[in-house]
């Protein structure tokens, strides 16, 4: 058990950063920080540079891109910051002049390497470095709560700003996100008075919150290391989500308990160093500011309310799923959805229920535990499967070698650092393990190929655009292999390919996955399937907490259904779906 989070326990410096991955909770602990702040009689500025901010429908009214005042809590106003809107000016200030200049291929490689996530973060960072380097804004408020800080990979990049210019001057090759920083270099002495404001102990605590799961305390604990890395050391970290059962004989409360308590034990070393406080599982949306008030003060009995009587939609479960991809005979079948969303399992059980009816199908996955081979191998499942397993690592530490290992003869020892930060960036690693993955679709030309980390569209593109680049200027890199670049034209196949989308029934896992969807019809794919995961709408819970949390899930449960016919739903299960019996269980349930 940890300290709780209480208003007592919120960092007394005038900056405090808010960061997690998507779905930790960071809108509301930071939304709730900044009330309880506000109460206590301090002037608080929340600012939100999340692209898929929901300050909004937290404090319940209009908040914009101007500074407005919430009427319900003294001395608090909120801005919400448009990173994307801000991605898409800069994207058009950098590639505008060249539209009539440069071949149609180049235009679009440049735009491409513009769109993605890293683009977004470093927009988003000019952003609020605009607010922060700005006194007359500043002293008008005791406190300023960011919602959403940059990652240690923007930061570093931030970080070799006599790089920027040389570099991008001299090369434009590989396909990464390189480019997110051009055209910014007339603002190096504003971030970097930015990022000095960012390490000064004095002035900013980083608040790093995180859910009490395996995946998320270790995303948690990379990210307090490579903060503090680029001297961000003051961190606070907030392990939100902490549940305590209220019916002691309901299974399933406790194991949601009990896996709960094994993950922070066995995770705990990860944020070594850094102090941790807890916040509740809480039965209520966090919505308005009673229920934010209520959550600092770690009040857990405002049970059930008017979600009571919500009912679910009567979906199916993944039977259905496998049934109708069993009436093929071969393609390519692809996980996609954010970490923790539970994709390899889903991928894992789509497999073992394919085997079962007797297809031929080839699993390729990045499971870190690596057990997945060993698990369908080990059980009882007919029908034919192969595995083979990715090292996220390995992949991405070959990648790194080869480009660089080409760039050396024609960059300078900056230009080297640039570059070797660049290929830290999410983009890269995502091409990395894809490219491996690409060699594994080949093989669906006989069998269903079953692939658990689906690549992004925007890195499916970059990829594209990148060959026809490389086939523009007649310059052979080698970096994008023949499986890549027929790998496009096959995914955007319907008959060949299908993506299944995987959430969890909640508001931030379903914007994220309603934004992963948008960026694969970028590149003309689109899913043909969601799988809405870890339901306790459909679990048999009688825990009024859990219970309370199914009836607001309906809401989101029915925002999915809305958005694809094809919806299956999984009930929250409290055994770990491991072995061939209960991926096989799995495969075949009906709900």
């Amino acid at each position: 058990m940890f300290q709780e989070f209480s208003p007592e326990q919120i960092p007394k410096t005038p900056y405090l950063f808010f960061t997690g991955k998507g779905g930790t909770g960071k809108t509301s602990a930071a939304s709730a920080s900044a009330v309880a702040l506000a109460d206590q009689g301090k002037k608080v500025l929340i600012v939100s540079t999340d692209p898929a901010s929901n300050l909004q429908d937290v404090f319940d009214m209009e908040i914009g891109e101007n500074i407005t005042a919430i009427p319900a809590v003294s001395g608090l106003s909120a801005v919400n910051l448009d990173p994307e809107a801000a991605a898409a000016a800069y994207r058009d200030k950098i590639v505008g002049p060249y539209r009539d200049r440069f071949p149609a291929a180049i235009v679009s490689q440049m735009e491409e390497q513009l769109s993605g996530a890293c683009t977004v973060e470093i927009a988003a960072f000019d952003e609020f470095t605009t607010i922060l380097t700005k006194e007359e804004l500043t002293s008008q408020y005791d406190t300023i709560i960011f919602d959403t800080a940059p990652t240690g990979h923007t930061l570093r990049l931030l970080q070799l700003p006599n790089a920027w210019t040389d570099f991008l001057e001299e090369s434009t090759q590989g396909a990464s996100c390189l480019g997110p920083l051009s055209g910014l270099d007339e603002k190096k002495s504003l971030y970097e008075s930015a990022v000095n404001a960012l390490a000064d102990e004095k002035k900013t605590t980083l608040l790093l919150v995180v859910r009490p799961d395996e995946s998320s305390i270790r995303e948690g604990g990379r990210a307090a290391a490579e903060l503090a890395e680029t001297g961000l050391k003051n961190q606070m970290a907030l392990m939100n989500g902490v549940f305590q059962p209220v019916d002691d004989v309901d299974e399933s409360a406790a194991a949601l308990f009990s896996k709960q308590q094994a993950a922070i034990s066995k995770m705990e070393h990860l944020l070594e160093g850094v102090p941790v406080h807890q916040l509740p599982y809480v039965p209520y949306p966090l919505t308005g500011i009673g229920a934010l008030r209520s959550f600092l003060q770690g009040d857990v009995s405002e049970v059930a309310g008017d979600a009571a009587e919500q009912e679910k939609p009567d979906l199916p479960g993944l039977g259905a799923l496998v049934e109708k991809l069993a009436e093929k005979t071969k393609g390519v079948i692809m996980t996609m959805g954010k970490g923790g969303v539970g994709k390899t399992t889903i991928a894992s059980a789509v497999a073992a229920g394919l085997a079962a009816k007797g297809k031929k199908v080839h699993l390729t996955t990045t499971d870190p535990a690596a057990h997945i081979e060993h698990v369908i191998k080990g059980g009882n499942i007919p029908g034919e499967i192969s595995v083979s397993r990715i090292d996220p690592e390995k992949e991405i530490e070959h990648y790194k070698q080869e480009v660089l290992s080409k760039a050396r003869e024609e960059l300078d020892e900056e230009g080297l650092a640039y570059l070797e930060e660049d290929l830290s960036s999410p983009c890269t690693e995502e091409i990395a393990v894809f490219r491996s993955f690409a060699n594994a679709v080949e093989k669906a030309d006989s069998e269903f190929v079953v692939i658990d980390t689906a690549p992004t569209g925007h890195t499916l593109l970059l990829l594209d655009a990148s060959q026809s680049y490389h086939k523009e200027i007649e310059r052979s890199s080698g970096e994008v292999p023949d499986s890549v670049v027929k790998l496009l034209p096959r995914l955007r196949n319907k008959e060949e390919t299908d993506v299944i989308v995987v959430t969890l029934p909640e508001a931030t896992p379903v914007l994220e996955a309603s934004r992963l969807e948008e960026d694969l019809e970028r590149a003309e794919i689109t899913p043909s399937w969601w799988v809405i995961n870890q339901s306790l709408a459909a679990a048999d819970t009688t825990d009024p907490i859990l219970k309370a949390r199914g009836n607001h899930e309906v809401r989101w449960i029915r925002e999915v259904w809305s958005r694809a016919e094809n919806t299956v739903l999984i009930p929250w299960i409290k055994d770990e779906i491991q072995g061939a019996d209960a991926l096989r269980k799995l495969a075949s349930s009906r709900i």
